[in-house]
């Protein structure tokens, strides 16, 4: 049986997970002397209590979000790696905790995780600041990485469009309400007319580019740089005045009446910021309008974080609101920026209830490990929202100033 770390240090019983019996016998210690890794271990582990405590999280408690530590490796990765070593840990089974989201909320929300100052995060800032990490070479790697995880997985996880991004829960009861409420909220925004031909840059499974046709009566060209997107937006899409492909955002040519991205601004990398917005007002008409669906940072940053740029979205990166306006300065004039960051937590425990809902289904698929890191991306994530830590934007832009009386849909 594997042994759990109390907030005392005494040690009981819990269970064995697959993943972790070779590096417990690693981390025993000869009897005697203080073994140097165990005095490092020793450290790491009152480091991390402390920080804990800040929280309100005890280590071997015995409410839901108190955490039941398993493997004592956690500890050093923990104080070492931060976010990386910790969610790592998780996905290998090293720690528990019976409610995540919470764990995760008060974490964020104290400012605990801030204490740690890891290696890799300095690393990540100077790569981010050296090297263009979402240049065009490597513009198809989370879609290869993420997005062509599996349609099966998404089909069980999303709403019936497949929308993958936050939904709008006014007046919703529902996720598929949720998403259908966003999807109006947009493009009412963009006030749409009849015969409009729009752009969806990142259209994802064609919900989006199908819902405007249907419901709007315009065109659509959409865009993603995943493969299994693409397969299953065209056919989605069939019979309808819309157009999918499978090409980098910077290939982009033609004239748009309209142009909307959902989600996928995050993978676009502060280094090019301006050449997006660029390339959106080329390819606007003068009277057109844009708008930019966006998970933001409170902070400007260089790079993501490593845990989530490593196993959910690679090259990606939160804009903050400074590098989002600093970028279409003298290309568009704002008439609307709307906050609704709430509603992503909400979408994310939802998006975890469906996934553990079908988990029977897909496990024949994935790995027990993948369900782990599959479940710590939703809850941190919806943990980090709730406590807004993170945030969701709708921005909307016009290229001359809209004339007149506005009112801007909500």
């Amino acid at each position: 049986m594997t042994q759990i770390f109390t907030h005392s240090g005494h040690r009981e019983n819990g269970p064995q997970t697959e993943n972790n019996q070779s590096q417990l016998q690693d981390s025993q210690y000869p009897i005697g002397k203080p073994h140097s890794r165990e005095i490092i271990d020793n450290f790491c582990e009152n480091q991390l209590e402390r920080i804990f405590d800040s929280a309100d999280i005890k280590i071997g408690g015995n409410r839901p979000w108190d955490i039941h530590i398993y493997n004592p490796l956690v500890f050093r990765r923990a104080i070492t790696e931060g976010n990386l070593g910790l969610g790592e840990s998780y996905m290998d089974g090293f720690w528990e905790c019976d409610d995540l989201e919470e764990f995760m909320f008060r974490l964020i929300s104290s400012k605990a995780d801030e204490k740690i100052v890891a290696p890799v995060m300095f690393i990540g800032k100077w790569i981010g600041k050296t090297y263009n990490l979402q240049r065009p070479s490597r513009a198809y790697t989370v879609g290869e990485t993420h997005y062509n995880t599996g349609n099966d997985l998404f089909m069980a996880m999303l709403d019936q469009r497949m929308i993958y991004s936050c939904g709008y829960w006014k007046e919703a009861e529902t996720l598929d309400e949720a998403q259908e409420k966003k999807l109006c909220l947009i493009f009412n925004k963009l006030q749409l007319q009849p015969g409009m031909h729009l752009l969806d840059i990142g259209c994802g499974w064609g919900g989006a580019a199908r819902f405007a046709s249907e419901h709007y009566k315009v065109s659509v060209t959409g865009i993603t740089i995943s493969t299994e997107q693409a397969k299953i937006a065209r056919e989605h899409c069939a019979g309808l005045p819309v157009t999918i492909e499978l090409i980098d955002y910077r290939k982009l040519q033609g004239s748009f009446d309209r142009i909307y991205s959902i989600g996928m601004f995050e993978h676009v990398g502060y280094k090019n910021y301006r050449n997006y917005f660029e390339l959106v007002s080329r390819c606007l008409i003068p009277d057109g309008l844009t708008l930019l669906h966006t998970i933001g940072s409170n902070t400007s940053t260089t790079n993501g974080d490593p845990w989530s740029c490593k196993y959910i979205f690679p090259n990606s990166m939160l804009p903050s609101a400074s590098q989002i306006t600093k970028n279409f300065e003298g290309l568009f004039i704002l008439e609307d920026w709307h906050v609704f960051t709430y509603d992503y937590s909400l979408t994310l425990k939802t998006w975890y209830t469906n996934f553990e809902k079908h988990w029977p289904l897909l496990r024949s698929s994935y790995s027990e490990r993948f369900r782990r890191m599959w479940r710590y991306y939703l809850l941190s994530f919806s943990g980090a929202f709730r406590c807004r830590s993170i945030q969701l934007w709708q921005v909307l832009l016009s290229k001359n100033g809209l004339q007149g009386k506005t009112s801007i849909a909500r």
